[in-house]
Order: structure tokens, then sequence, then C-alpha cells
């Protein structure tokens, strides 16, 4: 796993336990300083001298002086495989000692013989090359010195990161071959979840992914998560296995839809997202799980107009006719059900028109369709007469100046008189969570009225649709 491993291994190794030792030019405090060592460092051991070690450090190929009690030492014997193990099992839930806990894994895995060796060793590897990532994106400018040193030690163990930009900040993510690894040699359930949670994450998805690279990922995704069984799991671990594969389901329901792949591929994708979500247990959720929980309610809302039960049309004035425009276009023809090959209005998309979700008013002077333009972000296009002519209107999931992550807008039902619209928003914006029920002008699409909950404004209450209202995740 480590070159420095190697060539230590005819001597004694010592590894470094603390942050910031010194390697020194002579066994004194005194003496000058060659290189500043943090926790997890190997160094060949050549002699003692008082309470130093005499080392060699291969990585910064500098030679000196440590304090003996700043170390610990090991032959990288069979003999200690065990005892390497057992402190490998300590520091995995010891924060702030993951460079430490990788060096013990690295010197397991070249004492112990290949035939004791299982998936164990690689979820510890796992667990804590994922906590120092996460410990690296959230560091402080007093953190940052000393987590870098982290990082570059834990490299040269094999490692990898990762770095993600997005809104501004960069986020590190381990690259998961341990957990590659685990789901490899593992036939434990509850480890195997654990690596595929990891594997599968969300926030570890560059945004600025090609869509074609985004759609072979999603699809590894989904072998992943689908390749863990959730009996026997913990409930709580269970619930982050139904979440995840939630999620998974519905950027693949959105890839296929895009592709214009076969209706029932998507609906399918759609299906198993709903049922996995609505196999969530509520009442055994961690605090921790509750924002999971709401991205994964977004993720699903934004494709679940593909199995909404909607009402049949009948006596409508008004549809809509989809139809291939430039390359990966689709054009939405707005249309009167008494001259179907007469278009009224034309307003093309690059994204998935979710004809399912087609709403008309009774005048017949307004419609709404859901278009889904990214995954886990749906529009509302709101076709409105004006005079003798006709326009559209694009509602986005948030009002927000800042740009959401993630986010969908329902159509919630027509207030009678023809000058209000009913909607539904949820989004996440900056890690934070935003859901609002509200009353639009159709002429301004200003908010007349907004609240948390639809009981809480009376137009609302009493207009909603009854159809929204049933297929609605917003009401969980």
């Amino acid at each position: 796993m480590s070159a420095l491993l190697t060539a230590a291994a005819a001597a004694t190794l010592a590894i470094v336990s603390q942050d910031q030792v010194s390697l020194r030019a002579s066994p004194r405090d005194s003496a000058p300083q060659h290189a500043l060592l943090t926790q997890g460092d190997s160094l060949e051991v050549r002699g003692e001298r008082a309470d130093y070690l005499q080392v060699y450090d291969h990585r910064r190929e500098r030679a000196g002086f440590v304090r003996a009690t700043q170390v610990r030492r090991t032959a990288l014997t069979t003999d200690e495989a065990s005892s390497l193990l057992a402190v490998m099992r300590f520091v995995k839930d010891t924060p702030g000692s993951e460079a430490l806990g990788i060096a013990y894994t690295a010197a397991y895995l070249k004492a112990a013989p290949g035939t004791v060796i299982d998936a164990e060793p690689f979820e510890i590897l796992g667990t804590l090359s994922d906590r120092l990532a996460q410990r690296a994106s959230n560091a402080t400018k007093a953190q940052e010195a000393l987590v870098n040193a982290q990082l570059e030690t834990a490299s040269v163990y094999g490692v990898r990161m990762k770095s993600i930009e997005r809104d501004g900040r960069v986020r590190l993510c381990y690259d998961g071959e341990a957990h590659r690894r685990v789901l490899a040699l593992s036939k434990d359930n509850a480890l195997r979840a654990r690596a595929a949670l990891s594997l599968t994450a969300n926030d570890c998805i560059d945004p600025a992914m090609l869509p074609a690279d985004r759609r072979r990922l999603d699809e590894w995704r989904g072998e992943v998560i689908e390749s863990v069984s959730s009996a026997g799991l913990p409930e709580y671990l269970r619930n982050r296995v139904e979440l995840r594969r939630a999620s998974v389901w519905s950027s693949l329901a959105f890839h296929r839809a895009r592709l214009g792949t076969t209706n029932a591929d998507t609906v399918e994708a759609v299906k198993r997202a709903v049922d996995a979500f609505a196999a969530v247990s509520k009442t055994e959720l961690t605090d921790v799980d509750q924002a999971t929980y709401n991205d994964a309610a977004i993720r699903v809302s934004a494709v679940r107009p593909a199995v909404d039960v909607m009402p049949p049309l009948t006596k409508q004035k008004l549809t809509i006719r989809s139809a291939p425009g430039e390359p990966g276009q689709t054009c939405v023809h707005l249309v009167n059900t008494a001259q179907p090959d007469k278009t009224l209005f034309k307003q093309c998309t690059y994204g998935v028109v979710w004809a399912n979700s087609v709403n008309v008013n009774a005048a017949g002077t307004a419609l709404t369709v859901g278009v889904q333009t990214l995954d886990a972000w749906r529009e509302l296009w709101l076709f409105k007469r004006d005079g003798e002519g006709w326009h559209v209107d694009v509602l986005p999931p948030s009002a927000a100046t800042l740009t959401p992550d993630i986010g969908y807008i329902d159509f919630a039902g027509w207030v009678p008189g023809g000058t209000q619209i009913l909607v539904a928003r949820e989004s996440r914006t900056e890690q934070r969570y935003k859901r609002s029920f509200e009353t639009l002008r159709m002429d301004t699409l200003t908010t007349e009225k907004s609240a948390d909950h639809p009981n809480s404004l009376s137009t609302f209450y009493r207009w909603q649709d009854a159809a929204w209202k049933k297929n609605t995740l917003g009401l969980r």
C-alpha cells in the first residue's frame, strides 16, 4: 500500500502518533529542526540515542532524531497484525486521528497474511478517509495547515481525494477505492450498505460534469445501491439506503426521459424512486438524516408527474402537443382541442416536458405544465391568453436571489375569477430548505399571500386541487 513501508520492511518502523513532531539533527531539543512531521508519517528506525530514535524519513529523504514517546514502533511481523488491527478499531471512532489510522491500516495490510485479510480493514480505511475529507472541507483558516499536512500524509498511503467546486466552495471527497473493496469482499449487509452510501453520495458529484458522463455515473450508482440488501439492517441505516435509492432512481428517471427512451422505462424508474421514498420510516429518522429526507423528497417530487394519477381531461378547451425541435429540443405546441392541428403558441426547451402534469382553467384562458430542465429542478410553465394572443411565463421553484441547488414547483389549483393561481414550491439553497404554499396573481406573477402550510392560508385551503393534494410529497 505504501512504498515507504516497503522500504522499511526489513527494519523496525516508527509511526508518528502526534502532530507537529520535530525531526531534529541530533538527539537534543535544542538541535536544528530538519522537518516538521505529522501523525501517520512512517519512519525507518536505525538506532537509539537516550530517549530519542535515530530515523530516516523516506518521503522527505531526511535522516534525524525524534523522541521515542512521539512515535509507535512496529516490525511489521505477522505476530503484530492483531495489535495493529486493535489500534485501527480504536482510531476509527476517534475524530482528528484519521491520518494515524490510515498509517496503521497500511501497516496492518503489510503485516497480516493475505489469507486473513477480509473487508474490515478496508471498511476502516474508507471510514477514516471519508472523515478526513469532511474535516478538510469544513476546516477553518486556523485548521487548514494541520489538515493539509494530514491529507498529504494520507496521500502517501494511496488515499486519493477529488475536489468538487460548488457555489464558490471547494469540497474534498474520497475516491472510494476502499469502499469498492468492501463491496467485493464482504457479505455483511451493514458493511456493504455503508460502503454503497459513501460511493453514491450526492454531494460528491461534480456539478460541471457533462450530461453524458453524469448519466453513466448515475447508472453505476444505481447498480451499486441496488447491490445492497436492506435485510437485517438497523432501521436508521435502512432508511439511509432507501433515501439514497430514491435519489438515484429519480436521477435515472430524468436521464431516461431526457434521452427519449420508452415511457415504460421512465415510469419504472419513477415508481422505484417513489416506492423507495415510501419505504422510509419517518419515526426512525435521525436528526442528521432530516436534511437527506428533504433532499430525497425534492428529487422524487421533480419526476413524480410521470406517475401521478390525474383526472381525465374532459371538456377542456386547451391541451398541448409535443414535437421534436432542433437536436435535443422538445417543442410544446399549445392547441385548442376543437382545432388540434392549429398551434396557438409554441415554446421549445432542452428539458423534459411532463405532459401528464397539464392543468387547464375552467375558462380555457390558461394552462400549466411542468418542465424539468435539470436533474432535481422542475419549473412550471404558465400559458396565458393576452388579448387575442398567447404567451408563456416560467415560474421557478424558488424566488431567492441566490441560485438554489435543487427544487420543484407544483400547480396546486385555480382560484375562481381567473386572476389567481395556487402553487407549491420547495427548494434547497445553501443547505437551507424552504417550502411554501402561495397565491399568485396571474397577470404579474407576484405572490399575494404565502404560508408554510396550506391550512394557514384560507384561499389555498379552500381552492387547492384535489389531484395535487393526493399526489404531492409537499405535505409529508
